[in-house]
């Protein structure tokens, strides 16, 4: 096992990786930018290095200065999180060449899976079904000519994109040509890639995820679906476990077709595959996440694995501990995202300090965060406060906790507001509550 693991990363995920690590028994160093020096995991790692100013580009994004602290603590390992670092294949190289493990895929299985038309061609000639479109970047002609040959709407995508950013969906031939452009300009301002892919857009569709785990033995198992589908801006804001309503047998296969496209990538490590389910059961292949993912706590509740100890396992060399059929699923679990932004807004960001801070409690009942009364949220950075997670054993049991816990969610600040209200009010719904909701349940609910 590693003698001394570096967190690449800040607010919330930071925590979790921290607590994984000193359960692991590895000591931890946290890196920070100046406006977090007095943050949670600074106070709880072993060591703390500042990186730079608050700008990412200056801390938290600053690959050299993040391997610059890994060297003078003499960290083994380091674990990228989610965002910032956590998929850019450069950065997994330099790790390698300065003799670092990074917690993740490697380089090249990273920039493949990373280009989400490479990973298209990839999970095609594993077998899995993707929706109508390009298996590779197009000129702008042969984009607007396989548009019009497949239908609209589309959606055109940045091939380097994530986070729901770099895409845009097309209703009609007139509107392609400068959606085209724009989104190849956005892409480049985004991401330093300016190219582009387009598929066949599904507007009532269902955005269900399969969680993986692959050691470096050739082994690898699927911890079951999440449903992903309540989203604002193609960004998740609620997932849950298992995805209600998916016909018989579906959730398995898409697990088997997941388990088939991690292993003809060479995929090591805790991966994500995602999926739209169209209103008939099929389902198609959209995008490999190479990290952990922000919705991995209602895996845990469900399953009892702990996802990031298990990233840290792989990554140390070891072989996975559960075969497929030691994989087991009980109850359900429901994750809300609670961000510091105001809904009425159109979810603007809602920076300032926190003057009160209760999160709820009670049976089954986790909230994940960094925060705390008289945190000051950043301007500088994502919006995530805490992630709130409930299990129950059922579904219907699992909204009755969850509508309770956000109504005792209780937090007060200087110009802050928080999503739980609103999110309520998404868990109430109709839509929701019979679990006929799809990827446009929120501009519906607005």
């Amino acid at each position: 096992m590693f003698r001394k693991v570096l967190i690449a990363n800040r607010g919330e995920i930071a925590v979790r990786v921290a607590r994984a690590c000193r359960e692991l028994g590895i000591p931890t160093v946290a890196v920070h930018s100046t406006v977090d020096r007095d943050s949670l995991v600074v106070r709880m790692a072993d060591e703390a290095v500042q990186l730079g100013p608050p700008p990412p580009k200056l801390s938290y994004l600053n690959a050299a200065a993040v391997l610059e602290a890994a060297r003078m603590t003499g960290a083994e390992a380091i674990h990228p999180g989610y965002g910032f670092l956590s998929e850019d294949p450069d950065f997994a190289d330099a790790c390698a060449m300065e003799g670092i493990t990074l917690i993740g895929p490697s380089a090249a299985v990273m920039a493949q899976l990373g280009d989400k038309a490479s990973a298209r061609t990839i999970m095609s000639g594993a077998g899995l079904p993707l929706l109508p479109g390009s298996l590779e970047p197009l000129s702008p002609e042969d984009a607007q000519r396989l548009a019009d040959r497949i239908g609209y709407p589309v959606i055109v995508k940045a091939s380097a994109g994530g986070g729901g950013r770099g895409m845009q969906v097309v209703h009609t031939t007139e509107e392609f040509a400068d959606a085209y452009r724009r989104t190849q300009a956005t892409a480049r301002m985004l991401f330093g890639n300016g190219q582009v892919y387009v598929e066949k857009y599904l507007a009532q569709a269902r955005h269900v995820e399969i969680q993986v785990l692959c050691d470096g033995h050739g082994h690898a198992v699927h911890l079951g679906e999440r449903d992903c589908s309540v989203q604002r801006r193609h960004q998740k804001l609620i997932e849950e476990t298992p995805a209600p309503n998916l016909p018989d047998g579906l959730a398995e296969q898409m697990g088997k077709a997941a388990v088939a496209g991690a292993l003809a990538a060479g995929y090591v490590g805790a991966g994500t595959f995602e999926f739209l389910v169209d209103p008939d059961g099929g389902f198609y292949f959209m995008e490999v996440n190479c990290r952990i993912q922000v919705e991995h706590p209602v895996t845990e509740m469900v399953t009892g694995v702990d996802l990031v100890a298990e990233q840290i396992r792989i990554a140390a060399g070891r072989p996975l501990r559960l075969a497929q059929e030691d994989v087991r699923f009980s109850g359900a679990a429901i994750e809300c995202r609670i961000n510091a932004e105001d809904p009425r807004r159109g979810f603007a960001p809602t920076p300032g300090k926190l003057t009160e801070f209760i999160p709820p409690g009670g049976p089954f009942v986790r909230v994940d965060t960094h925060a705390h009364q008289g945190y000051v949220v950043p301007p500088n950075y994502d919006s995530l406060l805490a992630k709130l997670i409930v299990w129950a054993p059922d579904r219907e049991q699992a909204i009755a906790r969850m509508l309770r816990s956000l109504a005792e969610f209780h937090v007060r600040g200087e110009r802050v507001s928080i999503t739980a209200d609103f999110l309520a009010d998404v868990v109430d719904s109709a839509a929701f509550r019979t679990a006929t909701h799809t990827t446009a349940l929120v501009d519906e609910l607005r």
